[in-house]
């Protein structure tokens, strides 16, 4: 994946707000006013929210090369849904809403990648609401499966539980049971569709 900030012209890098997370830190906070896009230029995000129980919800990773606030910045509402914590160190770029407008007014080149991000996210978001819309965990998780060509590679059980939005010992019990019947094989941290 080519990384937004490669294409914007070197007067236009002199925009850049970099910063550098140690692991566990938090750049933006729920309800923080959302002024500026953020790209990662290496490591790891996580957009998480925690409930009144204690709990907590993470609603998206954002890897190298992928950026963030695309979607509230314009919005009537620009406030984050969720805490952004750094999932290991990371380095980020931030373009002020001002700067952005500029860049997008003068580099089509970049205009369009952005476009590109943003159509992306809307695919994502609706296989994500068709995903939750699947009350059965099995057909939620044969759905997702399907959607990944039938192979899905996954950190650990708890993260992969995560995205589909089922407790982990849900997912833990639904793989056994699945690979009992042959119809996934699970093996170094991916499974298939047999």
């Amino acid at each position: 994946m080519t990384n937004i900030c490669d294409l914007l012209k070197d007067e236009e890098k002199l925009y850049l707000e970099t910063r550098k997370l140690t692991r566990g830190e938090t750049v933006f906070h729920e309800d923080d006013l959302c002024n500026e896009i953020g790209v990662v230029q290496e490591g790891q995000l996580i957009i998480i929210s925690y409930q009144p129980d204690g709990s907590e919800i993470v609603y998206n990773t954002i890897n190298e090369g992928m950026m963030f606030g695309n979607n509230l910045l314009f919005s009537s509402k620009p406030y984050y849904k969720g805490d952004i914590t750094a999932e290991k160190e990371t380095i980020l770029c931030l373009i002020r809403k001002d700067k952005l407008l500029k860049i997008l007014q003068n580099n089509e080149e970049f205009l369009l990648a952005f476009l590109k991000v943003q159509s992306d996210m809307s695919k994502i978001l609706n296989q994500r609401i068709r995903l939750l819309s699947i009350s059965s965990a099995r057909e939620r998780f044969l759905a997702y499966l399907h959607e990944n060509h039938g192979t899905i590679r996954y950190d650990s059980i708890s993260r992969l539980s995560k995205d589909l939005y089922l407790s982990r010992e849900a997912l833990s019990r639904l793989i056994s049971i699945l690979s009992l019947e042959k119809i996934i094989i699970k093996e170094n941290k991916t499974i298939r569709l047999l």
